[in-house]
């Protein structure tokens, strides 16, 4: 027996097994439910954290542990373009050859990473550990052995790698570098025009974590009252508008939980009020929300006609959606009437209404802070599908007001395609309406532009990207 044979063997090391860590398990669950039910983070999220805090226990589940899943969830999202390169200079095969869920795990690593403060060992010891709860132990071998090879550049030295020169392709370079697809940073500059520095303001903006905004009802909540909030601060541009800097909880407010006060953003509520404050010739008593769901705009067109004697209608095509509307004008101190309709197929007689909103469907490239998944799920071809919608709405909207009433035409997308291109074909249908000057209707808001109609933009007025046409019958 050789010398060699002899020696005792070193005992096996005792199987671990994996601990699993609530807050990086549960936003690898809202990852999931993003990739395979083209969920919405705002609204998996929240359902999500309740059930932990419900399992956990207050103890072991936090406030700062509901914050670090929801950056987690969030920014994991909005830089999946950039992460994705990334990824893919440290795997030896495509990316569409690796699994989904691997593929989550992996991201929200790289997150860690690149785009937070936790410390290297720990981001990568904690995604290997949720790898090993959530894949097995053989994949999470294969997660560690990509997270080193990231690990070994900050996020600064991998965009110098993997992003094409600034000079040899403009929009593919801000694509990576900003984590925006191609097609969709292609749009946003063609809309806002300049040079460089003002496109990558835009896709920055894009990233960033936007303020929860508040809107105090008229007549039901009053902006002081909201005030009254730790980390409250009032809003720049809206009269109801109150933001909650540091990011508070808009359930642990009474005026929310009565439907006094709702969360709304700045640039929603200030379309709606450029509409309600437009000047009219005669009679101001009836108002129509042609799209009204979820019911934001439409409960502030409903408590500001209620002060001046008007009765709104809210229109709605979708059932479920309708019943969203109807809880956010519960309790409105004026008339008003929620109906499911088509807005392209009305049920009300040509001229009613006084004052229109018609706020179409749309891309949704104006709120890409809020929905950082809908820049990955959008499709250049999508913008043929809302391309006759829109304009079916707008004729509506054109149809259904009085000579002398107000149409606003609203989306939330800055694309030229679903903006000014829908409201000039239309008016070619309507020799007997004109636009309207919208800006003077905001007042206080700088740069909108050279008119007749507003775009606002996050990175400019600190608002999702919405659009607004104003529109008068005159003949």
């Amino acid at each position: 027996m050789s010398e060699s044979s002899s020696r005792p063997r070193k005992p096996a090391k005792p199987y671990r097994r994996p601990q699993k860590d609530p807050v990086r398990f549960l936003a690898f669950e809202a990852l999931r439910a993003v990739d395979e039910r083209d969920a919405y983070a705002n609204l998996v999220l929240p359902p999500l954290l309740r059930k932990a805090r419900e399992k956990e226990g207050p103890e072991k589940f936090d406030a700062r542990d509901a914050a670090l899943a929801t950056e987690l969830v969030y920014g994991t999202l909005r830089r999946q373009g950039t992460y994705d390169a990334v990824i893919a200079a440290c795997v030896d095969r495509p990316l569409r050859e690796v699994d989904p869920p691997v593929l989550d795990v992996l991201s929200l690593g790289v997150h860690q990473l690149l785009g937070t403060r936790i410390p290297t060992h720990a981001a990568v010891s904690a995604s290997v550990e949720l790898a090993r709860v959530v894949l097995g132990d053989g994949r999470a071998k294969f997660v560690n052995a990509v997270l080193r090879k990231v690990a070994a550049q900050d996020l600064d030295a991998w965009l110098a790698q993997v992003a094409p020169p600034y000079d040899d392709d403009p929009e593919d370079h801000l694509a990576v570098v900003h984590s925006h697809p191609r097609w969709v940073v292609s749009a946003l500059w063609d809309s806002l025009g300049g040079g460089r520095a003002g496109i990558e303001d835009l896709l920055e903006a894009d990233n960033e974590r936007p303020e929860v905004t508040l809107v105090a009802r008229p007549g039901r909540a009053t902006t002081d009252e909201l005030l009254d909030m730790e980390s409250a601060v009032p809003g720049r541009w809206s009269p109801y508008a109150v933001r909650l800097a540091e990011g508070g909880e808009p359930g642990a407010v009474d005026a929310v939980r009565e439907g006094r006060a709702g969360v709304q953003d700045e640039g929603s509520q200030l379309v709606a009020l450029a509409l309600a404050n437009a000047p009219l010739e005669g009679p101001d008593r009836l108002w129509l929300d042609g799209c009204a769901g979820p019911g934001g705009k439409a409960a502030l067109l409903a408590a500001l006609a209620a002060e001046r004697g008007a009765t709104l209608l809210a229109a709605e095509k979708q059932p479920h959606r309708a019943g969203l509307v109807a809880k956010a004008l519960h309790g409105n101190p004026g008339p008003y009437q929620v109906i499911t309709a088509d807005g392209t197929r009305p049920p009300w007689r040509p001229g009613s209404f006084d004052r229109v909103l018609m706020d179409v469907p749309c891309t949704g490239l104006g709120a890409l802070r809020r929905r950082p998944e809908a820049r990955w799920r959008r499709r250049p071809e999508d913008l043929d599908t809302f391309a006759p919608l829109q304009r079916g709405l707008l004729r509506t909207a054109l149809e259904s007001v009085r000579v002398g009433g107000v149409v606003g035409y609203v989306t939330c997308s800055p694309h030229l395609a679903e903006t000014r291109a829908v409201v000039a074909d239309v008016l070619k249908q309507f020799p007997d309406a004109d636009l309207i000057d919208a800006r003077p209707l905001l007042p206080g808001v700088p740069a909108l532009g050279e008119g007749p109609d507003v775009q606002l933009w996050p990175h400019m007025h600190g608002t999702d990207a919405m659009y607004l046409a104003l529109i008068r019958r005159t003949g």
